[in-house]
């Protein structure tokens, strides 16, 4: 699935983040042309790809999972796994003796709150929610193709080469899942970079909360930056840092932390980060395309063909209709520390 075949010939739409809004994905799917053949939407010339998180949230998971699952099991879909996934497999998945665990990711307030949309609607479907969470084994970390790559929030090529050549491919196994429940672990730090993206500790004594409640010491970082010499430079998170953080200039050391995505690389999609603006590429081979759906955002599609500068005319979008909203609060997803 992640292997390096020439694809120059085929047509993709990368969509962004669904988190349980199924209606506005088959939306989303019938604008760009797909239509449902035997229950699978479907384009005869073009293949849906998901950035990851489908769950969690939104009003409508089950339903999102089986059309996403169904797309992909036919060859109309590939998809890449997004934290979301990752987290609920941790949550499921007891610990093993001796860890000082009971289960992978803790079972906490936050936690739950997170999954808890997830979990409710799985409530009276717990033999399809197992089903699913063993299909999230089957999902890729990454997609590297020979023009484009897709990653659910950082592509890191060190991680990834180390990654594919410890495990032989581009998925996790139940080995590596535990293993990733430490944080410093190579495993941890391959979950940690590629689902949740890169970050920074804020200076001594200087922390942030944000629009969540939630108090944090760290603050998420651009990994294509050219260049940067201050905190402003890197910052890429839905809460500002406050001006005199902002205008610090970044240390060596901390500039030696920094991830750097190459002007000749091929184009890497995102999704995970929230954006709120009008879509457009972060730069000519970078672009996100999470637009925050499950908060009154956009559902959001890059339609990929063989360009290797990517353009603001090939987004796609629809707006997210009332009735798929939620009817609770929704939260920042944190930098997991």
């Amino acid at each position: 699935m992640a292997g390096q075949t020439s694809t120059a010939s085929r047509g993709y739409d990368i969509i962004g983040d669904i988190h349980g809004c199924a209606h506005t994905l088959e939306r989303l799917l019938q604008q760009m042309g797909y239509r449902k053949q035997n229950g699978i939407y479907q384009h005869p010339r073009r293949q849906a790809i998901f950035i990851g998180d489908i769950i969690d949230r939104g009003p409508r998971i089950r339903e999102a999972l089986h059309l996403v699952r169904d797309m992909v099991e036919h060859g109309a879909a590939r998809i890449v796994m997004g934290n979301h996934e990752y987290n609920a497999l941790g949550y499921c998945t007891r610990a093993r003796p001796g860890s000082g665990k009971q289960f992978l990711r803790e079972h906490n307030p936050r936690h739950d709150r997170l999954i808890k949309e997830t979990l409710e609607q799985f409530d009276a479907y717990p033999h399809e929610w197992n089903d699913f969470l063993e299909w999230f084994y089957t999902i890729p970390l990454f997609i590297e193709e020979e023009h484009f790559r897709v990653v659910h929030a950082c592509w890191d090529q060190d991680l990834i080469d180390k990654f594919r050549q410890n495990q032989g491919g581009a998925c996790i196994d139940e080995d590596f899942l535990h293993a990733s429940a430490a944080i410093e672990s190579f495993a941890g730090q391959v979950m940690d970079t590629l689902l949740r993206g890169t970050d920074l500790r804020l200076p001594p004594g200087v922390k942030i909360t944000g629009r969540d409640g939630y108090v944090r010491e760290f603050f998420r970082t651009k990994f294509w930056a050219d260049n940067p010499q201050t905190y402003a430079d890197v910052v890429f998170q839905p809460d500002p840092l406050p001006p005199e953080v902002a205008s610090m200039t970044l240390r060596e050391d901390e500039r030696k932390q920094l991830i750097t995505y190459p002007l000749d690389a091929p184009p890497v999609f995102v999704g995970h980060y929230w954006m709120d603006s009008e879509p457009a590429p972060l730069k000519s081979n970078v672009a996100c395309i999470d637009y925050s759906a499950v908060k009154y955002g956009k559902l959001v599609a890059y339609r990929l063909d063989d360009e290797k500068a990517l353009s603001r005319d090939k987004f796609v979008w629809v707006e997210v209709d009332r009735p798929e909203q939620p009817d609770y609060p929704t939260s920042e997803d944190s930098v997991a520390r």
